[in-house]
């Protein structure tokens, strides 16, 4: 039986389409849909003097604009900036339109900006050729391979139009947005540079997808760095959230607001070891990453999950590599395969 969760959840509705909960003085809290089995995102606006600042902005879809449309037509005033927190299209997805719309800059880390021209470019070793031959070195069937063929560059459909240009946020920028100072905490391994916000005075923390209260945040690698290891830079950036206070209210990209830092922090680290520990009880043979799948997921996975699903499976055994409890072993099969390090 599980123990009760050590997590708070002070708000108990959740925001209609197109209307906004007060969740701290000047903060409020937008609910967008998307068209996944994760199904919403969370948004968030912050007083700005007479205007308002938002963050981050949903999937490019018609319907989302119209619920912006109508979000800013109750606000009646000027947006002030629009600070994305990564380039993944449920964050950046509508940036470009809604600065064309309202005149407001767009503020995001220089990782993230060129991360997401990467994707939405098909550049080399962001490509969705890349990622399909990554992903049969690892092993993936080629039933699926055909259908994420098949899917295409799903980063385009989400995200539009990329911005142009863009005001560069850096680890321990100070916002000052209307009467508060919000400092950018920047992250790794869910995406290149993700930028949280932490309010002191607010005692309030913008985490994005960095930390979430009841998933954890996928952490993948791209073929552009085959044998990166990102779950080591994931987990050692959450860690960092262990020095805010303890009565931090925590405002997820997914799900709801809660209290709970530092324990929601070690339950990840707890999910994460148990995913490596699971792995490597499966790798007393040879294994490849497509064979693993099950042992990670152990459920039917859309096309959609499958791609995160490779990703996060790849990242993991990486990290058991980095930590030379894995090893690379030869294959008859042309697939990267692992096996302990504790076999001979």
């Amino acid at each position: 039986m599980r123990p009760p969760s050590p997590l708070t959840y002070p708000f108990d509705a959740l925001p209609a389409l197109g209307r906004w909960t007060t969740v701290a003085p000047g903060v409020h809290w937008l609910r967008m849909p998307l068209p996944f089995a994760l199904d919403h995102i969370n948004l968030w606006m912050l007083d700005d003097g007479d205007a308002i600042a938002l963050v981050d902005t949903g999937f490019g879809l018609p319907e989302i604009r119209s619920a912006w449309d109508a979000v800013l037509a109750r606000l009646a005033r000027p947006v002030s900036r629009i600070i994305v927190t990564h380039c993944h299209p449920d964050h950046l997805g509508l940036a470009q339109w809604l600065s064309e719309r309202t005149g407001a800059p767009i503020c995001m880390t220089q990782g993230e900006y060129l991360g997401g021209h990467a994707l939405w470019a098909q550049l080399p070793g962001y490509s969705v050729a890349d990622m399909l031959t990554q992903f049969r070195r690892h092993g993936l069937d080629e039933a699926r391979l055909a259908a994420l063929e098949q899917r295409g560059n799903g980063y385009r459909r989400g995200v539009p139009a990329m911005p142009t240009c863009y005001h560069r946020l850096m680890d321990g920028d100070a916002l000052e947005i209307g009467a508060h100072t919000w400092n950018v905490i920047a992250g790794y391994g869910h995406s290149p540079e993700h930028a949280a916000l932490h309010c002191a005075t607010l005692g309030v923390l913008i985490s994005g997808d960095m930390l979430l209260p009841r998933i954890s945040t996928n952490v993948s690698v791209f073929a552009a760095t085959p044998h990166d290891n990102p779950l080591k830079r994931f987990l050692d950036a959450i860690a960092r959230f262990k020095g805010l206070p303890s009565s931090t209210l925590v405002l997820p990209s997914h799900g709801r607001p809660f209290t709970g830092i530092a324990p929601r922090v070690d339950e990840l680290a707890e999910h994460h070891r148990e995913r490596c520990d699971a792995l490597l009880a499966a790798c007393t043979s040879p294994k490849n990453a497509g064979e693993l799948l099950p042992t990670l997921f152990p459920r039917e996975l859309d096309t959609h999950q499958v791609m995160f699903a490779m990703g996060e499976a790849i990242a993991h055994l990486n990290y058991l590599v980095h930590g030379r409890e894995l090893r690379e072993v030869a294959s008859d099969d042309d697939t990267t395969r692992y096996i302990s390090t504790a076999l001979p």
